[in-house]
């Protein structure tokens, strides 16, 4: 799964960068962009354990 959200995020970076240089800004493209982006952040961070998993797991 990680090998096809990372390309897609790189895409969406690249979209993002290239609507805000350009003459004619569409925000819409951008707003979807970064949209991709940090669905795309939750999706890769939400597989990373938390530091205080020890902790909890004691509590328990």
């Amino acid at each position: 799964m990680k090998k096809f959200i990372i390309p897609i995020m790189i895409v969406a970076i690249i979209v993002a960068l290239y609507e805000q240089v350009s003459a004619e800004k569409n925000v819409y493209i951008m707003v979807v962009a970064i949209v991709i982006f940090m669905i795309g952040m939750m999706q890769l961070s939400a597989k990373t354990p938390s530091k205080n998993q020890d902790k909890e797991d004691e509590n328990v």
